[in-house]
């Protein structure tokens, strides 16, 4: 018996050698085929129809404002290629903010104009907030991201009933009258531009340690050393979709819905009861006025608000009892 114990457990020695070599000898591709099953067929299909993921070509008149970036210096170069290649790859973002600049940048761009603010400012609010009425975790809010006391600092009126940094008219004067009173004081858009994400007093202190003067030579904490060089690449990416891969018709953009103004001077009781007067509900009349924060209107003072409405017919009739 002990002796065929002695056999068998050879014969198993030499089945598992017999399995090592096998899969030493075998090439890498077999194990990933057979792990993928369907996905290698996929990727074989993928890589037939073109898809490659490939480095990408930066553009050598690259500026902010028309403020030229120094892409002969290799350092900074590596910091373009990064926001480049990450905003390019990750597709289904791009897109997205693709999708909501066709809606948005119409009302953004005149304002800018009106303010000898740059076109390229835009950009910073897509950087900022992706073009979303959203709060960031440090209670900065609206698609210009203003801070509660900086909000109020540049005439936005902020409280539990009205909160004017989601009105993106009225956010992007206020931003426009930051971008201006900063500018006065570093002397560049893009310096300019580093302030709005890490503020004027951050940017001050960076620069009189380093004692230099150029956003390209600073060094910085790594959301505003990236802040720039973000807005860089949306900047291109959005200007040039076709060039970056992606296939946009015009059909497919979001776009701006016609609207009407209705002036309240007046207390209100119900914005939910108001929607239904203009045949709309309160999600309608809330998508179209972000800015007021609760469901109903204290307005002791009179102040006179514009409150705009979508034309009849663009929405499916809402009567009362729905």
């Amino acid at each position: 018996m002990k002796h065929v114990k002695n056999i068998l457990a050879v014969i198993g020695l030499v089945v598992v050698v017999g399995s090592l070599i096998f899969a030493v000898q075998s090439k890498p591709e077999d194990f990933v085929q057979a792990k993928s099953g369907e996905q290698g067929v996929e990727n074989d299909k993928n890589v037939a129809d073109g898809y490659r993921i490939s480095a990408i070509e930066i553009p050598e008149d690259l500026n902010f404002a028309g403020e030229p970036v120094p892409v002969d210096d290799p350092e900074v170069m590596e910091r373009v290629d990064r926001e480049f290649l990450v905003n390019t790859y990750w597709q289904s973002n791009a897109l997205l903010l693709m999708k909501r600049a066709n809606k948005y940048f119409p009302i953004i761009e005149p304002i800018l104009a009106k303010n000898g603010i740059p076109d390229d400012f835009k950009y910073l609010a897509v950087a900022e907030s992706a073009l979303i009425d959203v709060a960031s975790p440090k209670g900065a809010a609206g698609m210009w991201h203003f801070m509660r006391a900086t909000g109020r600092e540049y005439g936005l009126e902020v409280n539990s009933n009205v909160d004017e940094r989601y009105h993106i008219e009225k956010s992007t004067q206020a931003a426009c009258e930051y971008i201006n009173k900063w500018k006065k004081r570093f002397g560049t858009w893009t310096l300019t531009a580093a302030s709005y994400n890490a503020g004027p007093g951050g940017i001050q202190k960076y620069m009189n340690i380093q004692k230099v003067d150029n956003y390209y030579d600073l060094l910085l904490g790594q959301e505003t050393g990236r802040y720039v060089f973000r807005i860089l690449a949306l900047k291109e990416i959005l200007s040039n979709p076709d060039k970056y891969g992606f296939d946009v018709e015009q059909e497919d953009f979001y776009k701006t819905v016609p609207t009407f103004s209705v002036q309240v001077d007046t207390a209100v009781t119900s914005w939910a009861d108001f929607a239904k007067l203009y045949e709309i509900n309160y999600k309608i009349l809330k998508r179209h006025n972000p800015w007021l924060r609760e469901p109903h209107l204290n307005n002791a003072s009179r102040k006179k608000y514009v409150v705009e409405i979508p034309n009849k017919g663009y929405y499916r009739n809402i009567s009362a009892g729905e």
